[in-house]
């Protein structure tokens, strides 16, 4: 059946008046910060941060604005802090990556679309004075979405995303991990001073 003219009309007149699709909201800039979480607080003298070293574990395929490695050592660095005491504790990034594999090929009505994982892992042990281990914890998170492999800076903003999430989820374990597994070993968060009392 043949639709009506007028029907056929007015679907053209709503889609020349329909605007332009909306923009996705601007990601922040530069790297995630976790400044602003109630720092872990150690009872060591130091923390040393130790970044990957195997190539293959800090692989990072492009367009990728944010490498995955410098996200676990920022999340590290913000979030811990050494509280004073015998021994040392040891940071390092054990995987930090971000890969990516066609899903779709796209056809005629379809857009091609790639599968993009980030996996990142790290440990932190506790070492003694004498150098035994006094006690460490892991975290692993993997995060993987699905998304049009469109131009270059589309590319590189649903990488950006998906980093962002994986350190977000990262960041959550590893506090867990650190109070379920080092619980001892963690000192009591300094209280604010008190505001100066008014005398009137």
């Amino acid at each position: 059946m043949v639709p009506p003219r007028r029907a056929v009309l007015g679907a053209l007149v709503a889609a020349a008046c329909a605007g332009p699709e909306e923009a996705p909201p601007p990601l922040p800039a530069g790297p995630p910060s976790y400044s602003h979480l109630t720092p872990l607080r150690l009872s060591v003298g130091r923390i040393e941060f130790q970044p990957g070293t195997d190539a293959a574990a800090t692989r990072t395929m492009p367009p990728a604005p944010l490498n995955p490695a410098d996200v676990v050592r920022i999340m590290a660095q913000e979030r811990l802090s050494a509280a004073g005491g015998p021994g040392i504790a040891r940071f390092r990034v054990q995987i930090a990556t971000l890969t990516r594999e066609g899903s779709a090929s796209g056809g005629v009505f379809t857009a091609a679309t790639e599968r993009l994982t980030c996996t990142l892992r790290c440990r932190i042990e506790i070492r003694g004075e004498d150098g035994t281990q006094a006690g460490f914890a892991e975290a692993e998170v993997r995060r993987a979405a699905v998304r049009p492999a469109g131009s270059p800076a589309e590319r590189a903003r649903a990488a950006e995303e998906l980093v962002r999430a994986a350190g977000a989820d990262l960041n959550v374990e590893f506090e867990y991990q650190i109070r379920r597994n080092l619980r001892a070993m963690l000192a009591p968060v300094a209280a604010p001073p008190a505001a100066p009392r008014l005398d009137i």
